[in-house]
């Protein structure tokens, strides 16, 4: 099937980008009005339908003119589900977990701009996904000069036609992005396509003294920051959270979901007591973050049953620790199990935080050594976090 011509939706795509301000360099725009989002989208998409379905659409069942209207929409679009299924294999609508993207435009080309790339450098993308930003790279640097690793081979291939039809021959590599690809290291940036919890150290190797290294960190789908670190001399890198940002996570670096029946998993408590902040507090993307600094690897569940008090659950695998509040009235009851005060824990880095004047996530610096990811908002030992790396 051949598209209509999409010059104008590109143009017009960079326009809005532009308004909005994730575009301002003239080579990035070039870039956005050069690359067709369409090419790297051929196996179609998955759109939101009812009772949490899937609804796949592809060029040829949705027609030129509404298929380009969905390929340069400002949306993030599914591109898999489950790790495996596509939309160009079903016909009706399905059940599924998303698990690759075609990340919303203005995120990709807001992070790419914070990259600082200038003319020569090189650059090591971890998570060539669909291609787009790999492509959106090629034409700004030259294909020499980016790389870039896959995890899913599946994946990998239909990024690699996709490129191949829009001209580029960068250098794809299957394999585990954690890990990235020594081949061409050391790079003047590196950057990341996915959410990881920690960056890996081995990012810090592959990239030279005084390069940058952009990731998205957490593990939630909210709450996550990107992470913009400087290489040092002595090995470590160091920077600060510049914004929000949101990715699908690095398979290896996933969390597994919790399973099995609440209650019975939080049945027996060590402890049991009125909260002295509300857990609604974590439905704001800061608070979200801050979680995740307190209690690194924590997972959140909310549950609203019918007629019933409002509960959240709080499970941390590693530690094998749990809390679970409960709305009664004005207040919540918290009851906590396991070897850590899990709320606790997040409690005090929520109190600290609101007595700081709620900073937002521009306020979180950065460390990544060897041994350890370091987290600090200000001065205040309370909102100071090390993660220690196994």
């Amino acid at each position: 099937m051949t598209l209509p011509d999409t010059t104008a939706a590109r143009r017009a795509l960079a326009d809005r980008l532009e308004a909005s301000g994730d575009l301002s360099h003239p080579a990035w725009r070039a870039a956005v009005e050069a690359v067709p989002r369409e090419l790297f989208l051929r196996a179609g998409v998955f759109l939101p339908a009812d009772d949490g379905h899937w609804k796949p659409v592809t060029a040829p069942g949705a027609g030129p003119e509404e298929w380009a209207e969905i390929v340069y929409s400002d949306q993030s679009l599914v591109t898999q589900l489950d790790g495996h299924v596509v939309a160009d294999q079903v016909a009706e609508p399905v059940r599924g977990i998303p698990t690759s993207s075609s990340t919303v435009p203005a995120t990709v080309v807001g992070m790419i701009e914070a990259l600082d790339v200038e003319d020569g450098h090189s650059v090591l993308e971890i998570g060539t996904g669909t291609g787009y930003s790999t492509a959106l790279m090629c034409h700004r640097l030259g294909e020499d000069n980016v790389s870039s690793v896959e995890v899913d081979p599946e994946v990998a291939a239909r990024a690699d036609a996709a490129l191949e039809t829009a001209g580029y021959s960068t250098w794809t590599v299957t394999g585990d992005g954690l890990l990235g690809n020594p081949g061409r290291a050391p790079y003047d940036r590196t950057i990341a396509t996915c959410a990881v919890r920690r960056i890996p150290y081995a990012w810090v190797r592959q990239t030279k003294p005084g390069g940058t290294i952009l990731a998205t960190v957490g593990s939630w789908s909210y709450g996550t920051g990107l992470a913009k670190l400087t290489v040092k001399d002595d090995g470590t890198a160091e920077g600060r959270i510049i914004g929000r940002s949101s990715f699908m996570p690095a398979r290896s670096q996933a969390v597994v979901p919790s399973a099995g029946n609440l209650t019975d998993r939080t049945a027996y408590a060590d402890s049991e007591r009125d909260t002295l902040v509300s857990p609604r507090l974590l439905e704001e993307w800061m608070p979200a973050f801050l979680v995740q600094l307190a209690a690194p690897g924590v997972q959140l569940i909310q549950v609203v049953p019918d007629g019933g008090a409002e509960t959240a659950y709080l499970f941390d695998t590693e530690r094998e620790s749990f809390a679970a509040l409960t709305s009664h009235g004005d207040g919540w009851t918290v009851r906590e199990g396991g070897p850590v005060a899990l709320w606790s824990d997040i409690e005090s880095a929520l109190m600290a935080w609101q007595a700081a004047g709620r900073p937002d996530i521009g306020s979180v610096r950065m460390k990544v050594t060897l041994k350890a990811h370091i987290y600090g908002i200000g001065e205040s030992p309370a909102l100071r976090w090390e993660h220690r790396l196994a």
